[in-house]
């Protein structure tokens, strides 16, 4: 299993690489001068040239690429001097010196996503862990709906295989599978948010911390959590139940659930004992992929809840132009979705013993 964990991260160290250089190389790649961006309407000549100096725009792509992956990478070499791009400043990273030199300076770091163009110089990590624990937070709420009540029907709908539960069920979710997640985001707004506001007393927008009409406290709003969360766990709640479903039926063709029933066990116990955690396997991986997914696509539902996550943060990014921004927080995203990847293929070990021979 360690060899097999190690041979998983260095994949994912492979293909973190190359999600860093399409960034990169994709960004570069658009028109508009990061400079100008920065200064707007304010620039000119000599504070462009300062710009594009400070943060290495007068440089060849391909320095620049270097520059990016020196900033990201946990071990990086600095120079000593004050006008290179990759002096070792105390402002931009947080480091720990390991040798040093009359000219260069190597140091483990954490990994240094630069400065917003849009934010007055703030760090992109700063920005990034203001916003992703509210995203987190939603993502979580909205896969533990889709668990529990998925994985709930999902064996009803086994056990009553079909009969008229069955097929209403399936209807539902082949139709939850289908509305795309902006479209049941409006709907659920302005039908539980707007129209049934009286009854439900909960709001069309609003994000997790609100402050009060004067402005002086900060309170967290839990209401505000419950329409997005839903809307975001409707997909994969829909393919939670159908896995369910199709899985528990083919545990319980299997020769040793026949045993087990002629020895007299009960369906519950039948299934709480034998059946459950064998048919969990294929609703494991798709809960694993489906969250990782639900934190970079919880962007229109955010959006449209307004809701402050790294999503509604993306979005005003594109909106401006803000470069750093939108490539920290997408790889940030490649990140979480290398070690989700990881973990679930750990617990799928777990949960199926061929595996773990394998």
């Amino acid at each position: 299993m360690f060899s097999y964990i190690i041979n998983k991260i260095f994949y994912g160290i492979l293909t973190l690489f190359g999600v860093v250089t399409v960034i990169f190389f994709l960004f570069n790649i658009l028109p508009g001068d990061p400079a100008r961006m920065m200064l707007d309407q304010r620039e000119d000549s000599e504070q462009l040239e300062n710009i594009r100096k400070k943060y290495g725009f007068d440089q060849p792509v391909s320095i620049q690429y270097l520059y990016y992956l020196n900033d990201l990478s946990p071990i990086s070499i600095h120079s000593n001097k004050v006008e290179n791009y990759t002096f070792l400043d105390s402002d931009k990273y947080t480091f720990t010196k390991l040798v040093s030199t009359r000219d260069k300076t190597v140091v483990v770091k954490l990994p240094y996503l630069r400065k917003s163009f849009q934010k007055n110089d703030k760090n992109v990590s700063e920005v990034i862990n203001e916003t992703l624990p509210n995203t987190a937070i939603l993502a979580v709420s909205a896969i533990t709906i889709a668990i529990i009540i998925g994985i709930f029907f999902g064996i009803l709908s086994a056990l009553y295989k079909d009969s008229f539960f069955d097929r209403i069920i399936s209807v539902i979710s082949t139709l939850g599978m289908s509305v795309p997640s902006f479209f049941s985001a409006i709907l659920f707004a302005w039908l539980f948010g707007f129209v049934l506001h009286k009854y439900t007393n909960l709001n069309m927008t609003g994000s997790l911390y609100e402050v009060d009409d004067f402005g002086d406290h900060i309170y967290i709003q839990w209401k505000n959590l419950l329409l997005p969360s839903i809307v975001l766990g409707i997909r994969p709640l829909a393919v939670v139940i159908q896995l369910m479903r199709n899985s528990l039926l083919e545990v319980l063709n299997q020769d040793y659930i026949r045993t087990a029933k002629a020895k007299g066990l009960s369906t519950f116990k039948i299934i709480k004992t034998h059946a459950l955690k064998n048919s969990l396997n294929p609703v494991v991986t798709a809960i694993s992929g489906w969250f990782a997914s639900l934190l970079a696509g919880a962007v229109f539902v955010e959006y449209i809840f307004n809701w402050n996550g790294l999503g509604k943060e993306i979005v005003n990014a594109l909106n401006t132009l803000d470069l750093p921004i939108i490539m920290g927080s997408v790889l940030v995203i490649a990140t979480m979705f290398i070690l989700i990847n990881i973990f679930v293929d750990i617990i799928y070990g777990l949960l199926d013993p061929k595996i773990r021979i394998k």
